[in-house]
């Protein structure tokens, strides 16, 4: 027999966007998932740091052990500033795919199944493609397949 797991009662219900609140979101996805990056970076780098003064030598005197305790106050900062925007990100519904590539999914609807508008902070427009949600994580199909299928669709009706 199964053990009985309490439910928590905190269910999120996903937001799933439409073309128009996406391209509207553009501008401030680009600026949160920018800060993300470069808060990732941050840690990346701080970590390095640390990973560096890691390296066993003479026993650590004062100066090295200030240094060590500074590199990791700034991991923790930076950590908690890469926190803090993935919550702001994450609270409109907004999915980080990889940090250091500014990549991030955006659910919405197609047809009658959850697929994901793929943004690219680097891209000159944004939103570079999309995938259904059963699709590889890496996978991007073109806009112009959704354009073509909702213009199929108002013929078709």
């Amino acid at each position: 027999m199964k053990p009985h797991r309490e439910w928590s009662g905190r269910m999120q219900v996903m937001h799933l966007w439409d073309w128009s609140e996406v391209t509207k979101a553009v501008p401030y996805l680009r600026s949160v998932v920018g800060s993300l990056r470069e808060h990732w970076l941050e840690v990346l780098n701080a970590q390095r740091q640390l990973d560096r003064s890691a390296k066993p030598k003479a026993p650590a005197k004062r100066q090295q052990l200030l240094e060590k305790q500074t590199r990791q106050d700034e991991r923790r900062r930076a950590q908690a500033k890469f926190d803090d925007a993935l919550e702001e990100l994450n609270h409109v519904g907004v999915f980080l795919l990889d940090p250091v590539k500014g990549l991030a999914l955006i659910p919405f609807r197609k047809e009658d199944e959850r697929a994901w508008y793929v943004f690219d902070h680097f891209a000159s427009r944004g939103l570079i493609g999309w995938r259904h949600d059963n699709d590889a994580i890496e996978a991007c199909r073109p806009l112009s397949l959704l354009q073509k299928a909702a213009v199929d669709d108002a013929v078709s009706t």
